[in-house]
């Protein structure tokens, strides 16, 4: 682990983006109209789910093994730790460099970054069910096999890296005064904040990690960093990071104005959101940012001209599906309800046709009898509706009611 204090000029980050000019794509920034109506302010997305590899971690790879190349200390190649989106930048990095590429990832590793990592040319190894096992098994390959390891966020070339990011948000909108930035490692948001505050201190830096895994909590009021829980869980996996940088925390420290948490539910709305508004892909760490101006965490002056970083859109294609309905239904557009109605004849019609009065659509009709909780002579029918809101929701509960039906609204039980 680094302990000399980190030193990153202006120039070193120029310079550090000169040097990955041709390997990586300058990403959209995208002001984005519907957004900037909602929040009330100029809003634009930093879409790095358009990077090469779907993530920001390009940036940082390719400047760190370019830095290899030139110190002649990766003769043997290169090994990472990862849960994806790092272990996906340092395998086209190395593949660009013609240079081995070794990446170990915990055994539950969405399945859509180990395939991608493989296409690249990576030779995969699954280690343990956490970051930090996986971790000291790349270490232990490092010793082994001569390896030069490359550390996703806590390296001083990685973080000059990805401040490419924010050079990159300056320059397309200059008179920013907040980005908000997903916040892992440190990283990211190392670079970003470095890029931006060098050249304009006002701008107001904001991180966000999720509720279930927030080791940053409480650290720009103490300098604490809180425990993770054993098995916390939480959709942004890129961001389920148990102990930040030491260099990170420095950067964090001297530049980064206020962090924040968000939960799944919010993040998978941000999912949807950023689909609906966009039409691309946000994984759940991605998208944190946006999913903490949806949550209102973020205070935006009315002055405010704000840049969110999409960080990444590597999500796991049997995870967008259920994101989608998880978000849907945590904004009160998609309910399940279980109605329980006499088992005859035109008793269903009237259901339906009361459903569709209220201006909502059916996607999916269930019976249930001769359960125990079922009357004899009855019928429980669960109905799921896509709705508006959760007005439009406690609407049709009401009319149920209302009509003497015994009603459950099962996604809020």
């Amino acid at each position: 682990m680094p302990t000399e204090p980190l030193s990153l000029e202006l120039s070193d980050l120029v310079t550090a983006r000169e040097r990955i000019r041709g390997a990586i794509t300058r990403t959209m920034q995208w002001p984005n109209d519907s957004l900037s109506e909602e929040f009330g302010v100029p809003l634009s997305l930093k879409l790095e789910n358009l990077q090469r590899t779907g993530s920001f971690k390009l940036r940082g790879a390719t400047h760190k093994i370019g830095r290899l190349l030139e110190q002649g200390a990766a003769r043997q190649g290169v090994v990472a730790a990862s849960a994806g989106n790092h272990a996906q930048g340092v395998a086209r990095a190395a593949a660009q460099a013609g240079l081995r590429a070794v990446v170990v990832m915990p055994t539950n590793a969405p399945l859509t970054k180990i395939v991608a990592c493989r296409k690249l040319g990576a030779d995969v190894h699954l280690c343990g069910d956490t970051l930090e096992v996986a971790a000291d098994e790349a270490r232990r390959l490092a010793d082994a096999e001569q390896l030069a390891f490359i550390h996703p966020y806590d390296d001083r070339d990685v973080i000059a890296g990805q401040a490419s990011c924010g050079l990159e948000m300056f320059e397309d909108a200059p008179d920013m005064t907040l980005a908000i930035v997903p916040l892992g490692g440190g990283g990211l948001i190392a670079g970003v904040a470095l890029a931006l505050k060098l050249q304009n201190p006002a701008i107001r830096v904001v991180g966000v990690q999720t509720e279930t895994v927030a080791p940053w909590r409480r650290f720009l009021r103490d300098g604490s960093l809180e425990e993770v829980p054993p098995g916390a869980h939480t959709i942004a996996d890129g961001i389920k990071v148990k102990r930040p940088g030491v260099l990170t925390r420095q950067v964090v420290a001297r530049h980064v104005d206020e962090i924040v948490t968000v939960d799944d539910n919010a993040i998978a709305e941000a999912i949807v959101a950023l689909l609906e508004r966009t039409r691309t892909i946000g994984e759940g760490a991605g998208v944190v940012g946006l999913a903490a101006l949806m949550q209102r965490k973020i205070r935006l002056r009315p002055d405010e001209r704000a840049v969110v970083v999409i960080s990444g859109g590597n999500i796991d294609m049997t995870l967008v599906g259920r994101s989608i309905d998880y978000g849907l239904a945590s904004s009160g557009r998609l309910m399940s309800v279980a109605v329980t109605i006499s088992d005859a004849p035109g008793k269903l019609l009237a259901l339906l046709k009361t459903v569709a009065e209220l201006g909502m659509n059916v996607r999916h009709v269930e019976h249930r009898r001769g359960e125990l909780h079922v009357p004899v002579g009855m019928t429980e029918v669960i109905l799921q509706i896509e709705t508006r809101d959760l007005d439009h929701q406690h609407a049709l509960l009401t009319h149920f009611v209302e009509q003497g039906l015994r009603v459950r609204n099962l996604l809020a039980s």
